[in-house]
C-alpha cells in the first residue's frame, strides 16, 4: 500500500469501518438472491450434464433480467427510509414501508406476466430445441416466484434503512440451505420425493423464496425492535404519495439495473448462438461474475442509505466522505476477487463441472476476462449507489443505456462474429461497456455532491444509529 493511500485509509477509517459494519450483513443477503440461481446451476450440471445446465442458466439469466426491474427499483425503499429516520419520521417510515409492499405485487404481476410472455416465445432467441424446451418450463416456475422474491425485497428495505441489516442476512442464508436440500432432493427423486429432473431445480428455488418472504414478514411484525414504526395509528395514513415517490425514483432506478443485467443476460443469447459447450461455459463464468457483483450491490446499498442519511442531516461533507469510503471498500475488494479470478480460473471452473474439457477450456478463458472487469464493476455499482443516496436515477439510467446497449452489446457482436473473436469477443464488450459506465457514473457522483446546496459540516446534529 503506498503511502498516500495509506494516509487515505486512515483519515476515513470510522467511515470505512461504518459502511463495512452496515454493508456486510447486506452483502450476504444479496448474495442469497443470486446465489440460489448458483446453486440452481450447481446442482444440474453436477446431476444432469451440460445442456441442462444451458438451459437452466438461460432460464436464471432472463428471469434475473424480468426481477431485476423490480428489485432494483424497490431499492431506493431503504434509502427513503434512512433519510426519514434520520429526520425523526416514524410515520414516514411506517407509510415508506406499506407503500413499498403495494408497490412490489404491482410489479410482481407486471413482471411475472412478462415472464411468462418471455417463456413461451425462447425460439426467438435462435436457441437449440432441447435448450429452448427445458428453459421454458424452467422459467415458467420462476415467473411464479417473482411474487415472494419481490415481498421479500420490499420488506427488507425497511431492516436495511434502520440499520438492521443482519435480519435478511439471517433469512437469506436459511433459505440457501433449504434451497440446496430440495434441489438434490427435487433433481434425484431422494425419499419420499419424486425425482423431476431439472423441473425439480425450479421447484427448490420457488419454495425458499416463498420462504424468505415469509420469514422476514413475521420478524418484523413480531419483533419489538419495529414496534414504533408500525403502530396502529398510523393504518389509517394514506400511502398514495409514498407509493408514487418509490415508482418515480425505482422505475428509472429499476431500469438502470435492468440495462445491465439486461446486458449479460442478452450475452448469454449471443454466446447460445456459438453453440451449447460456448453457452455452458459462458454460464459458469457469468455465475462467478455474478456472485462478486451481488456482493459489490451491498456496498453500492450501503453507501445509498449513508449517503442518504447524511443528506437528511444537511451534512455534505458527511456524503461525500460516505460515498469516499464506498468507493474504497469496493475497489479493495473487487481487486482480491481480480487477483482469484486470474490465478485460479481453473480450478473455480471445477466447481461446476468436471467431465467436459471443452467447456472447462472455454470457461477458464473467460473467467481470466472476467477478471479484469472486477474492478469497473465495483466502481459502476458503488457509483450508482451512491446517486441512489442523493436521488439522482434519470440521467444515471441513461448512462447505463448508453455504456451497454450503445457500446457493449453491438461489440460484444462485433467481436464475436464478424472478428471472430469467438466467447472472448463477447465478454471484452462487456468489459468495455462496464469500464465506461464506471467512469461516467463515478465523475457524475462526485460533481452533484459538490453542487450539493447544503452546509459543508453540520457539527449540531449527529447520525441516528439504533442500537441492537
Amino acid at each position: 500500500m503506498t503511502p498516500s493511500l495509506r494516509s487515505l485509509v486512515v483519515n476515513y477509517r470510522p467511515e470505512l469501518r461504518d459502511t463495512i459494519r452496515l454493508s456486510v450483513p447486506i452483502i450476504i443477503a444479496q448474495l442469497g438472491v443470486v446465489l440460489m440461481g448458483v446453486t440452481d446451476n450447481l446442482f444440474v450440471g453436477r446431476l444432469l450434464g451440460a445442456v441442462p445446465l444451458g438451459a437452466a442458466g438461460l432460464a436464471n439469466s432472463l428471469s434475473f433480467l424480468m426481477s431485476s426491474i423490480g428489485v432494483g427499483g424497490l431499492t431506493v425503499v431503504a434509502a427513503l427510509v434512512s433519510k426519514a429516520h434520520n429526520q425523526n419520521d416514524p410515520a414516514g417510515i411506517n407509510r415508506l414501508f406499506r407503500a413499498g409492499l403495494r408497490v412490489s405485487i404491482l410489479m410482481s404481476f407486471g413482471l411475472g406476466g412478462l415472464s411468462v410472455l418471455l417463456a413461451f416465445n425462447f425460439d426467438l432467441f435462435g436457441q437449440t430445441p432441447e435448450v429452448a424446451r427445458l428453459a421454458r418450463d424452467f422459467m415458467l416456475v420462476l415467473s411464479g416466484s417473482l411474487l415472494p422474491l419481490l415481498i421479500f425485497v420490499a420488506a427488507r428495505q425497511l431492516c436495511d434503512g434502520l440499520r438492521f441489516p443482519r435480519v435478511a442476512m439471517a433469512i437469506t442464508l436459511s433459505a440457501l440451505f433449504i434451497n440446496a436440500g430440495f434441489n438434490y432432493v427435487l433433481i434425484t427423486g431422494a425419499g419420499p420425493f419424486p425425482a423431476l429432473g431439472l423441473q425439480g431445480s425450479a421447484l427448490a428455488t420457488l419454495l425458499s423464496r416463498v420462504f424468505m418472504a415469509v420469514a422476514m414478514l413475521l420478524y418484523i411484525y413480531r419483533s419489538g425492535r419495529f414496534k414504533p414504526y408500525l403502530i396502529n395509528a398510523f393504518r389509517s395514513l394514506t400511502t398514495r404519495q409514498e407509493a408514487w415517490e418509490i415508482l418515480r425514483l425505482g422505475i428509472p432506478g429499476g431500469l438502470t439495473f435492468f440495462f445491465e443485467v439486461a446486458t449479460f443476460s442478452l450475452a448469454v443469447v449471443i454466446v447460445g448462438w456459438l453453440g451449447e459447450d460456448r453457452l455452458a461455459a459462458h454460464q459458469i463464468a457469468i455465475n462467478m461474475a455474478s456472485v462478486t457483483y451481488m456482493m459489490a450491490t451491498g456496498i453500492s446499498s450501503a453507501a445509498a442509505i449513508r449517503v442518504s442519511a447524511a443528506i437528511g442531516q444537511q451534512s455534505r461533507t458527511g456524503a461525500w466522505r460516505a460515498g469516499v469510503a464506498a468507493f474504497l471498500l469496493s475497489i479493495s475488494f473487487m481487486g482480491v476477487m481480480a487477483v482469484l479470478f486470474l490465478t485460479a480460473n481453473e480450478w473455480l471452473v471445477t466447481l461446476y463441472i468436471r467431465d467436459n474439457p471443452a467447456v472447462m477450456t472455454i470457461a477458464a478463458s473467460l473467467v481470466i476476462v472476467a477478471g479484469f472487469f472486477q474492478l469497473s464493476d465495483g466502481i459502476q455499482v458503488v457509483a450508482l449507489g451512491g446517486l441512489r443516496g442523493i436521488s439522482d436515477v434519470n440521467v444515471p439510467t441513461l448512462i447505463t443505456l448508453f455504456s451497454y446497449w450503445v457500446v457493449a452489446l453491438p461489440l460484444s457482436y462485433v467481436l464475436a462474429f464478424p472478428l471472430k473473436m469467438d466467447a472472448i469477443g463477447v465478454w471484452i464488450g462487456l468489459l468495455s461497456g462496464l469500464t465506461i459506465a464506471a467512469v461516467l457514473l463515478t465523475w457524475r457522483f462526485f460533481r452533484l455532491i459538490s453542487r450539493l446546496q447544503l452546509p459543508a459540516e453540520n457539527e449540531s446534529v449527529k447520525l441516528i444509529v439504533p442500537q441492537g
